[in-house]
């Protein structure tokens, strides 16, 4: 055969509506804490912050162990800082009330002591 009467070569073969050329999966762990650091700024402060950060710092882990695989660090990532930000806050916000309520006590005992 001739160059000339060579069939044109065959198209390249095009994904499916839906299907991803990437195998990695969705690390479930990572939702888990994307989703629970969510929860703690709204309605599970304390809870939702804890597990935010525990299953944030698994899913880094899992994601590490396998990078071939797995997907969503930047999920974990964001679930962690939501987490840490939230006990952070809570923290300063108990040292604040505790100082300001103690100052006061403390105020009221020294200009009770002094009226006397």
């Amino acid at each position: 055969m001739d160059e000339q009467n060579l069939p044109p070569p065959a198209p390249a073969p095009q994904p499916v509506s839906g299907q991803l050329l990437d195998s990695k999966q969705t690390s479930v762990t990572a939702i888990v804490s994307l989703v629970a650091g969510i929860l703690g700024w709204s309605i599970a402060p304390w809870l939702g912050s804890i597990v935010a950060i525990i299953t944030g710092h698994m899913a880094r882990a899992e994601i590490r162990r396998n990078p071939e695989t797995k997907d969503g660090d930047v999920m974990a990532v964001i679930g962690l800082v939501l987490g840490w930000s939230m006990m952070i806050c809570s923290v300063l916000a108990v040292i604040a009330i505790v100082l300001f309520f103690g100052g006061l006590a403390a105020f009221i005992a020294i200009v009770g002591a002094n009226s006397h």
